[in-house]
């Protein structure tokens, strides 16, 4: 199965278009006991099991390299688990590591995220061309690979927005994307400039391919979820784009009082893939 069906297969078996981010932040992990990467395996695994009890789940969930990272090898042994966790229970995984190198750097990157990560897709930055998003592609062509192309932070604009020719560099990316385009390449582009997005979205819709949107922004960043249905509920098939929350999700319990960490998690996951279906 490419990703571009497993993307579909998964909007049908969850009815969900959510991707749920796994950023870990120590801090607000009620978890105490072990290690800070025992604590963090913890802390997901339950939310899983919560999330499996209930029937309620992601659409794809989005590990953040960095957020593993930080703890050396013992986050690094968390981040493999969940991942193993996740996809044994039959969701997506999107590594967002936002890799951007050229040949053997590039296909070393490659190896690490679909041959010891196991990853189902990655994040990629554009800025070196082709010959840095190649290998990924090359190498393992069922995954994904999504391209920023406009991402959701506020300085984005800096670089995304500068024209080149007579067009932004978002756009130019967009393009480009359109022009590498193999199934399961997609693009990031942020629920904070939903503008930018419907530009984008033309340009795929317009190209008769389907490529996947990886939309960040939503909830403590203050994007749409209506104005990001809107403007995808236009492609063919919604169901290979993915609407990303992370902090809302993961750390619900801060807005779900009365509810222990895992049941706040699968209240807020249901409260948002409702939402997100009745727009649909």
């Amino acid at each position: 199965m490419n990703y571009l069906d497993m993307l579909k297969n998964s909007s049908i078996k969850f009815s969900s278009i959510v991707c749920m981010g796994l950023d870990p932040v120590i801090e607000d992990i009620p978890e105490t006991d072990g290690t800070p990467g025992e604590r963090i395996f913890v802390f997901y695994e339950k939310i899983l099991n919560k999330h499996i009890q209930k029937n309620i789940f992601p659409g794809a969930v989005k590990p953040n390299y960095a957020f593993y990272a930080q703890y050396g090898i013992d986050g690094i042994i968390s981040l493999e688990k969940i991942i193993k966790i996740y996809k044994s229970a039959g969701i997506p995984v999107i590594l967002d590591y936002k890799r951007g190198d050229i040949g053997k750097t590039a296909k070393a990157y490659a190896k690490e995220a679909f041959i010891f990560f196991d990853a189902d897709s990655v994040t990629l930055s554009p800025y070196l061309g082709y010959d840095s998003i190649e290998p990924y592609i090359k190498d393992y062509p069922d995954k994904g690979y999504y391209i920023l192309t406009k991402t959701s932070n506020s300085s984005s604009g800096e670089i995304q927005d500068i024209k080149s020719g007579d067009k932004e560099m978002f756009l130019n990316v967009a393009e480009l994307i359109v022009k590498w385009f193999h199934p399961g390449i997609g693009s990031v582009a942020g629920a904070t400039y939903p503008e930018q997005l419907e530009k984008i979205s033309d340009i795929f819709i317009s190209s008769g391919k389907e490529i996947p949107f990886l939309i960040p922004g939503v909830g403590a960043q203050g994007g749409s979820i209506e104005e990001v249905v809107k403007i995808i509920k236009r492609s063919s098939d919604i169901g290979i784009h993915r609407i990303n929350a992370s902090s809302s999700l993961n750390y619900a319990y801060k807005t779900f009082k009365n509810m222990k960490y895992d049941e706040a998690s699968a209240e807020a996951l249901k409260q948002m893939n409702d939402e997100i279906n009745t727009l649909r």
